[in-house]
């Protein structure tokens, strides 16, 4: 079983024991939260599916916050020709790993 939730303006296809990685979010680690934002959802069979207009009502989605971690750095370089100018900087996200604890 499955669903499609939304989440922090983002679509997430999930299920049971999923690991996702979102922007930060406001929860200490090891917390739980739930989600209810659910846009679509297949049964076990993957033959019953429910669609939401626009969500299902009473389908929600529990998290467990695993970590908050920094993601890879990005470079942003900027430069212009004949004109002396170069600036470099760097760019880390802050970001969350989650885990789906259980799809309801």
């Amino acid at each position: 079983m499955y669903s499609v939730i939304e989440f922090a303006g983002q679509q997430f296809k999930v299920q049971k024991g999923d690991k996702l990685i979102v922007n930060r979010v406001a929860h200490k680690e090891g917390s739980k939260f739930d989600v209810d934002t659910v846009l679509l959802k297949f049964d076990a069979d993957g033959k019953d599916v429910t669609i939401g207009a626009p969500t299902i009502d009473g389908a929600k989605v529990t998290f467990k916050v695993l970590e908050h971690k920094l993601g890879d750095k990005v470079r942003v370089y900027k430069m212009n020709a004949k004109k002396r100018y170069r600036r470099n900087k760097g760019h880390r996200q802050a970001q969350t790993v989650l885990e789906v604890v259980a799809v309801a």
